[in-house]
């Protein structure tokens, strides 16, 4: 195995500690959503489409994800009545996902638990740790979509 320069070691080092926050994130959001019956993919999904229904494709270009994962999490969504699948004007084939009223019930439910912990985390970790974070992770991710980040 070759080894790696210092530039390339401390991006393997960030790179460590995205995956270890993306964990503790899905953690953290399944333990919001699960009073409400959802799992951290699914309210994901119903917070994507809650003010206008997309199709899968749609919810996945939106939050980076791949077509296949959606499709699984909208189909149990709709298996478990918190979504449902309409018809979509602009294509026949591509149906659109739309929450239902108990899917928008759960979500809200989610979100009231959302706004106390994010202000909570948000005390703990203070305006300019948040602002820097949010500002290393977009120069990151416009770092890997650029034609050569790959």
């Amino acid at each position: 195995m070759a080894a790696l320069s210092p530039r390339a070691l401390d991006v393997s080092d960030l790179v460590i500690e995205v995956f270890r926050a993306n964990g503790a994130l899905i953690a953290a959001g399944d333990g919001l959503a699960q009073p409400a019956g959802l799992t951290s993919a699914r309210w994901q999904v119903l917070g994507v489409v809650d003010e206008e229904p997309l199709t899968v494709a749609d919810v996945a270009r939106t939050m980076g994800l791949r077509r296949q994962s959606v499709q699984q999490t909208a189909d149990a969504l709709v298996r478990d009545g918190l979504a449902a699948y309409r018809d979509n004007p602009n294509h026949r084939r591509a149906k659109l996902i739309a929450p239902t009223p108990a899917g928008l019930t759960a979500l809200a439910s989610v979100e009231r638990r959302h706004a106390s912990w994010a202000d909570a985390l948000a005390a703990r970790l203070g305006p300019e740790a948040i602002a820097s974070a949010r500002s290393a992770l977009r120069e990151l991710r416009s770092a890997l979509e650029a034609p050569h980040g790959r």
